[in-house]
């Protein structure tokens, strides 16, 4: 791609002008038909959004006990914003209060998760969402090896939430 500058004595219109020709002229040959694009394969697609049931659950101010929801994946910004934070400055251990705020992205019908939420939460559940948060974004999945302490058989469970003795 080249540069074009304008210069104090060429006007905009001129330089559009310019570049439509310039822009034709490279079209006037035919143009090969673009390729079929090849069927987006599951392997290619990047899953952002992750279920999860929280150990105790979130009490709402009805009493309601919400287990289950979804976290999506965290950005860069997401990342950063809580450094600037003056909470977080006052208190570095409200960083992860923040950031699981910002990606919580449902709690049973509540869409709304905000900091007064998470606050709100037990110390199991926050200690769990960490951990979910940490698997997700370093990992990209819920899934842990574990071994059995009698048996020492291998095994893989899901972290994503699910009851004891459940599939």
């Amino acid at each position: 791609m080249r540069r074009r500058t304008v210069t104090p004595g060429a006007g905009l219109e001129e330089t559009l002008d310019n570049l439509a020709a310039a822009t034709a002229t490279r079209q006037e040959a035919p143009a090969a038909p673009a390729p079929a694009r090849a069927p987006r394969r599951e392997r290619d697609s990047l899953q952002t959004e992750f279920a999860f049931e929280l150990p105790r659950g979130y009490v709402d101010d009805e009493g309601q006990v919400h287990r289950n929801g979804t976290m999506r994946l965290a950005t860069a910004r997401d990342e950063l914003k809580p450094q600037i934070d003056l909470r977080v400055k006052e208190n570095p251990a409200y960083l992860s209060v923040v950031l699981l705020a910002q990606v919580i992205t449902q709690l049973g019908p509540v869409t709304d998760v905000h900091t007064g939420i998470v606050e709100r939460m037990y110390a199991t559940d926050v200690a769990f969402l960490q951990d979910f948060y940490r698997r997700i974004n370093s990992e990209g999945h819920t899934h842990a090896a574990v071994t059995c302490p009698l048996c020492q058989g291998s095994f893989e469970v899901d972290l994503s939430g699910g009851r004891l003795g459940e599939s």
